[in-house]
């Protein structure tokens, strides 16, 4: 089996871990390939030398592999999303850290969760993403983002407006810090953290959710992905923020947003039986209750 493995360096307490991840690779008789500063860290850090048949670098020296295993939080797992952009590689993540939603497999499952997806044993999810367009190429060939497309203000004072207008109608004027235009995928990331609603991975929808809006009856709206969503955006000192998942620039007020769904999506590999109900449970501590 072939398979690329993408991280970020993380703390000692899951060196352990890795190291018995590795050595289920090497039992496996799996052809890893593996992204080279990751690599340099175990080498240096974890003091393991794994066997590979190739390193890389970006989403151009990728090879052709069956699945690509993500080793990190979340942010790693976005990261490992621009790595794989509309190739349609499953994404495996592994989550070194504490709380993941997109890196759903813990430390404590390691290694049973590998060996039963390494046997075949996972279905594959097909995720949703959003696609920016603006007139001036800000963020090149990574104009998508999985979670959201977040807009606001450049400093701590003023608020921003952000007229919006649907599919050419005119939505409302946002007086607001912000506003979070998010995927099914990110319900569950900023746009949750402001009020937004949870999504469930499969709704074909955006959120388009105000940051501390001036209006407090104004919240937040979903309308479905097939729609095409226009920005415009007037700032105090004529500039303002745009983010793409972790991606950021800095734009004038006189460059208009276009949002649509992007025109891939990205494949996530499940285990059989974890469910996004589950993952609600275990990781929103839904149901945790001495009473339950």
């Amino acid at each position: 089996m072939r398979i690329a493995i993408f991280g970020k360096q993380f703390g000692e307490v899951f060196y352990e871990r890795c190291i018995t991840l590795f050595e289920h690779f090497a039992l496996v008789k799996a052809e890893i390939f593996i992204f080279k500063p990751f690599y340099d860290f175990l080498v240096s850090e974890v003091g393991i030398k794994p066997q590979v048949a190739e390193v890389f670098t970006d989403h151009y020296g990728l090879p052709d592999c069956e699945m690509l295993f993500s080793i990190g939080g979340d942010g790693t797992f976005l990261d490992a999303v621009t790595l794989v952009r509309n190739r349609h590689i499953p994404i495996v993540g592994i989550n070194s850290g504490r709380l993941g939603f997109l890196a759903d497999i813990a430390k404590e499952e390691l290694p049973k969760a590998v060996a039963e997806i390494m046997e075949g044993r996972y279905v594959v999810r097909e995720l949703d993403l959003l696609k920016l367009e603006t007139s001036i190429p800000c963020f090149g060939d990574l104009d998508f983002a999985l979670n959201e497309l977040a807009v606001q203000k450049r400093d701590s004072s003023s608020m921003i407006t952000i007229h919006a207008y649907l599919n050419g109608d005119f939505l409302n004027s946002y007086w607001a810090d912000g506003l979070i235009v998010s995927t099914s995928t990110g319900s569950t990331a900023y746009s949750l953290s402001v009020g937004g609603p949870i999504m469930h991975p499969a709704s074909q929808n955006f959120i388009i959710n105000p940051i501390a809006p001036h209006n407090l009856t104004v919240r937040p709206l979903v309308v479905p992905n097939n729609f095409e969503l226009l920005l415009k955006i007037e700032a105090r000192g004529g500039k303002f923020l745009a983010s793409l998942d972790s991606r950021s620039c800095i734009l004038d007020e006189s460059v208009e947003l276009r949002v649509r769904k992007a025109d891939f999506s990205v494949p996530v590999i499940e285990r059989i039986g974890k469910t996004f109900y589950s993952t609600l449970r275990s990781k929103l501590m839904w149901g945790a209750d001495k009473r339950n």
